[in-house]
C-alpha cells in the first residue's frame, strides 16, 4: 500500500482517534445533569421510540429502555465516554469499535426518521468498519504495545 506522509497503519490509528475523539465529543457535550437526574435523553428517545414506524423498535424500547430510564441513561453516556477513551488509546481496539457498531446501528435504527443524525452515524459505522477489517490496533495503541489482538 502506498500513502502520503504516514504508513497505512499509522493512516488508521489516525482515523480510530478521530472516531474516538466522535465519542468523547458525543460524551462531552452531553447535559449530564439533564440526563441523570432527569432523564431528559432517554425521555426524547422513548418519545421518538413510540413514534416509530416499526414495532420491533417501539416494543424493544418498551422492553429495554423504558422500564429502567436511570440506568440506560448511565449506560449511554458512560458507553460514549468508554468508547471514546478506548479509541483514542487504542485500548481494546476491536471490542470498541464493535461496541460502538453496535451503538451507532442502535443509533441509527431508532432515529430512522432523522435524517440530520443519520450522515453522523452512517460515517461512525463507516469508520468502525474499516478500523475493525484495517486492524486500526496495529500502531499508536496499548493494544499494540501489549502485543494483544496481534
Amino acid at each position: 500500500m502506498d500513502t502520503i506522509w504516514l504508513t497505512g497503519a499509522e493512516w488508521l490509528a489516525v482515523l480510530r482517534m478521530g472516531l474516538g475523539l466522535w465519542w468523547l465529543e458525543s460524551w462531552r457535550h452531553k447535559d449530564k445533569k439533564a440526563w441523570f437526574e432527569r432523564g431528559s435523553g432517554i425521555a426524547w428517545a422513548a418519545d421518538v421510540a413510540a413514534k416509530h414506524r416499526w414495532a420491533p423498535v417501539r416494543s424493544g424500547f418498551a422492553t429495554v429502555v423504558r422500564p429502567r430510564p436511570r440506568v440506560m441513561s448511565y449506560v449511554v453516556v458512560y458507553a460514549e465516554l468508554s468508547l471514546g477513551a478506548g479509541l483514542i488509546l487504542g485500548f481494546l481496539t476491536p471490542v470498541a469499535l464493535i461496541g460502538g457498531l453496535l451503538l451507532n446501528l442502535l443509533y441509527f435504527t431508532l432515529m430512522i426518521h432523522e435524517w440530520a443524525e443519520q450522515g453522523q452515524n452512517a460515517m461512525m459505522t463507516l469508520i468502525s468498519v474499516v478500523g475493525l477489517f484495517g486492524m486500526a490496533w496495529q500502531t499508536w495503541s496499548v493494544d499494540a504495545a501489549l502485543g494483544w489482538f496481534g
